[in-house]
């Protein structure tokens, strides 16, 4: 189909930013705490939770690109770091995500401009998320072939695990700022059939329920005061799936709301070469909620007030109206597929040898898939059950 939409910065050239020095383990430790709080603040117990801190920092990145004043700042406390700090280390951070032949890796940025000449974004906003975001930036008539031309570029970009983020485009909306990404990746070691054993998984209240689980050998063993866990690589070893489970008495509910980014980050990087038993369940979950007021609670407020948010780059008196977040992961014999999206929308102001050790994912535990370079958790959620 004809593109209905401009890439207005086709003819701007990207500037070459040399970022690698942003790419610290306190800066690592800082985006990973920012994902754990989201997962404290979308949690609950019945569902399957599952977050992209990755996807969704992005996408606020190059929200905060727009944002000046008391809405900036509260953005920056809440991400731990300043708006060029972020552009650094999201700059950084995009360089290392390398794919290889067993493990497939795609992030994508892109931000969609009403047509319309009340709204004339600045330089510096659109340059910015260019050079450091690498944002694909579009302006576009906003009608129904806006919206799947916007459908289409969120399926292409999650190698089709998403297929769709918006019904219809309201007559409020005046921008999209939308990330995509997605890991297509095999096991290192697959699981051959003779590995799949039907067993019972222990669900919240002592519920059981059938559940064909992975068995497998790994020596890659987490131990810390609540928890044990694990690490199984992908292929190349770039991308590890990395699991949590809480002692038995302690609730993951309660887990859950223990952990930080600094916690997750030291168990994650004092992975033993211990011989460890392991089963993970093979299940798939889907995963979409609006992340307003999780983040509204977690300090940023202003920018979805349509009285006090200040979003002057942005060319316009915008707000956050939404943000929609939405996620899809399988883990099977032979791998993982794992997709995310999130699109903030804009609208303008009217509105040794020893006895192995034993983790059996069999009762509700929390896991993550891991660049194992950063230690940082691209998803990050809980399975309870099926």
């Amino acid at each position: 189909s004809i593109s209905e939409a401009t890439d207005i910065m086709k003819d701007v050239s990207r500037k070459d930013v040399d970022t690698s020095d942003k790419l610290t383990k306190e800066n690592n430790i800082k985006v990973t705490d920012f994902g754990v709080d989201i997962l404290k603040n979308s949690f609950g117990e019945d569902d399957n939770t599952l977050i992209s801190p990755i996807s969704v920092i992005y996408a606020l990145g190059m929200t905060a690109n727009g944002a000046d004043g008391n809405t900036l700042s509260e953005m920056e406390d809440t991400f731990g770091l300043s708006v060029d700090e972020l552009n650094g280390y999201l700059n950084a951070y995009l360089k290392t995500l390398a794919s290889s032949e067993g493990a497939k890796f795609n992030i994508a940025n892109s931000i969609w401009i009403r047509e319309d000449e009340n709204l004339k974004p600045s330089e510096d906003f659109l340059q910015k998320n260019k050079d450091y975001l690498d944002a694909k930036i579009f302006e576009a008539k906003f009608n129904i072939d806006t919206a799947k031309e916007i459908n289409n570029w969120v399926s292409d970009n999650t190698s089709g695990l998403i297929d769709s983020i918006i019904d219809e485009i309201s007559d409020d909306a005046m921008m999209y700022l939308i990330n995509a990404l997605a890991l297509t990746a095999e096991w290192e070691s697959p699981y051959s059939e003779d590995q799949v054993i039907e067993d019972d998984f222990t669900k919240i209240y002592n519920e059981k329920e059938k559940t064909e689980f992975m068995f497998s050998k790994l020596n890659s063993y987490i131990e810390g005061e609540n928890e044990t866990g694990f690490l199984k690589y992908y292929k190349d070893r770039k991308y590890a799936f990395a699991a949590l489970l809480p002692n038995e008495d302690i609730n993951i509910n309660d887990y859950v709301k223990s952990l930080n980014g600094e916690k997750v980050n030291s168990l994650l990087s004092e992975v033993e070469d211990k011989e460890t038993l392991t089963t993970i369940p093979k299940f798939e979950s889907e995963f979409s909620y609006i992340l307003n007021d999780s983040l509204k609670s977690m300090g940023i407020k202003k920018a979805f007030s349509p009285e006090e948010s200040e979003f002057s780059k942005m060319g316009a008196d915008l707000f956050i109206s939404s943000i929609i977040h939405k996620t899809y992961i399988s883990v099977h014999e032979l791998g993982t597929e794992a997709g995310a999206v999130t699109a903030v929308i804009m609208e303008a102001t009217s509105m040794p040898m020893e006895e192995p050790k034993e983790v059996f994912l069999n009762r509700p535990f929390v896991y993550m898939i891991i660049d194992t370079e950063n230690n940082v958790p691209l998803f990050l959620g809980t399975y309870n059950g099926k």
